[in-house]
């Protein structure tokens, strides 16, 4: 059996209403990620990961193995190493997501803002449409380069403000120098809790 394809089988969960509870998995595996559609595993002793999808969800993972292979050599992306009907093998990428960064008081650059752009104008002339764009999706590795997540919705034709929502924020309030560089992870889940329900100004 293939090795990756017995990892994504060792996966076993349970439900209640719209959350997963991870039950069993391989010992080899190390939880890194919880979404509404899949569970993100570290594989021990690499620098892959193994993104199993809910059955449920198994056209996303098809998606989004197909966008990968679309985004190949793109530096600003994982490369995918694998992909099975339900899970997806690729690089492990080290560094704090733009949230991680905000809980934690890490300084975020202009610089980092605008490689984000790079990136997006590189999926463009794809012909993709780079959309779900959000702070947990966007990661600054230690060598201080940006890198982008999760683009199972690269192919959606309605437009996605998210991006240049988080751009407008960024410089409008972020580098003000009375902005709190760090902040609470309650107050970031408020916040974001808000902007899905659109209940916040619009700040463009």
């Amino acid at each position: 059996m293939n090795h990756y394809k017995h990892l994504a089988d060792s996966v076993v969960y349970s439900t209640r209403g719209l959350k997963a509870a991870l039950i069993h998995k391989a010992p080899s595996l190390k939880l890194i990620g919880e979404g509404r559609s899949a569970f993100a595993f570290r594989i021990n002793g690499t620098n892959l990961v193994l993104k199993v999808f809910f059955p449920q969800f198994e056209k996303v993972a098809e998606e989004e193995a197909g966008i990968y292979k679309e985004l190949a050599g793109n530096p600003f992306f994982p490369t995918l190493h694998e992909a099975g009907s339900n899970y997806l093998v690729m690089d492990y990428v080290r560094g704090m997501t733009l949230y991680q960064c905000l809980v934690n008081g890490m300084p975020i650059a202009a610089g980092h803002i605008d490689e984000v752009d790079h990136a997006l104008k590189l999926v463009r002339e794809k012909g993709l449409n780079p959309s779900d764009i959000h702070l947990r999706n966007i990661i600054i590795t230690p060598e201080d380069e940006v890198k982008l997540i999760d683009v199972a919705r690269f192919r959606q034709a309605k437009q996605c403000s998210q991006w240049e929502d988080l751009k407008s924020a960024f410089y409008k309030y972020y580098r003000h120098e009375r902005f709190p560089k760090k902040m609470p992870e309650p107050a970031m889940n408020l916040i974001a809790y808000f902007y899905k329900k659109g209940l916040l100004p619009s700040i463009n």
